[in-house]
């Protein structure tokens, strides 16, 4: 059997051990062989392929990104895209895709599925919305690497006296925002789910102020304030119809001097929260879910995706995977409220 890789979306600390798990497991379980389509959805619409051997995966369980790239393609958007897709497969002689991505490419997976096509889903997302699991790889590594910026910041903004607004990532969901705004201590913290009223942020800062403390403001990148819309880095949409956020940071900051007068300064994490090695958290679940990807593909039940619930892998149809998001419900967010101020 020859089975073909690819990782799509937003790069993400973990795809690497899920790569190596597969091929590993595919290879010395199963006897397969295995294939990588780089960047991607674009791999198997125009035919690019990386070897995966055991001598390819042997070093990559530490490193970030994915060794096979990664892009925002959408078949379904290119003209006799999955005609190209199922020629590519037949040429290559590949019988099963393991495709790892997030909501949109999983959402391709799904579509190739009712095509004919024999695909296996494995969830990554910094974000952690993809509602059919209980944690994605990649998050955990994310949430560490913003609270130790916020911890970094505190100290600055301590000693000179000044508000800090960290934005992070989350377009839709404010999980990044939440798990490092609690852990790093933050005084407000900020989620799409919830639009924000700027007097009453301007009256924690204050609060903070007034016990002698710096304020730290912990805000998503889709978060909004009330009867606003999110901040758009520009109108320009990718090809699965998302426009680049970003900007409510600095807009906040502006807001905090102008309503309190006292020096505000908007630090933007961005690409950094995708960056790097992944944590050890992130590399033994992405490994599980690599595994039974694996069996899931043996079994030949395609159209599913791997994912945790508890501490147990289980298998979830790839159209409950991507027919909602998952975002921070009240009773988290009211939880957080306790240390706001």
């Amino acid at each position: 059997m020859r089975v073909g890789l690819l990782t799509g979306g937003g790069d993400c600390p973990g795809l690497n051990a899920v790569i190596r798990a597969v091929v590993r497991k595919g290879i010395e379980v199963y006897g397969w062989d295995l294939v990588g389509f780089r960047n991607g959805w674009q791999g198997p619409l125009e035919g690019l392929t990386k070897s995966l051997g055991l001598a390819e995966v042997e070093d990559i369980l530490v490193r970030g990104g994915t060794i096979l790239g990664s892009s925002r393609t959408n078949p379904y958007k290119t003209e006799g895209g999955v005609e190209r897709i199922k020629r590519v497969l037949a040429d290559q002689g590949v019988d099963a895709l393991v495709a790892i991505g997030g909501e949109d490419t999983l959402g391709v997976a799904k579509r190739l599925t009712d095509d004919g096509v024999g695909v296996v889903g494995v969830p990554k997302t910094i974000d952690n919305d993809l509602a059919a699991t209980d944690y994605t790889f990649g998050f955990d590594t994310a949430v560490h690497i913003a609270t130790e910026a916020i911890d970094r910041l505190r100290t600055t903004a301590e000693s000179h006296r000044r508000a800090l607004v960290v934005e992070v990532m989350g377009r839709h969901a404010g999980w990044i925002a939440l798990h490092s705004g609690l852990a790093g201590g933050a005084n407000v913290i900020l989620v799409p789910e919830r639009p924000f009223s700027v007097a009453k942020v301007v009256s924690w800062v204050k609060r903070r102020f007034e016990r002698e403390y710096a304020p730290i403001i912990v805000v998503a990148e889709g978060a909004k304030p009330e009867g606003g819309a999110e901040m758009l880095q520009s109108g320009e949409k990718d090809s699965f119809g998302h426009v680049a956020l970003g900007g409510i940071g600095a807009w906040l900051a502006d807001e905090i001097s102008r309503h309190t007068g006292a020096e505000s300064r908007a630090v933007v994490l961005g690409h950094v929260q995708r960056g790097g090695t992944p944590t050890a958290y992130d590399r033994v679940l992405a490994t599980r879910f690599g595994l039974h990807a694996v069996d899931a593909v043996h079994d030949g039940d395609f159209g599913v995706m791997v994912a945790l619930r508890g501490t147990d892998i289980v298998r979830v149809k790839l159209a409950e995977a991507t027919a909602e998001l998952k975002t921070v419900p009240l009773e988290r967010y009211q939880e957080a409220e306790v240390f706001f101020g």
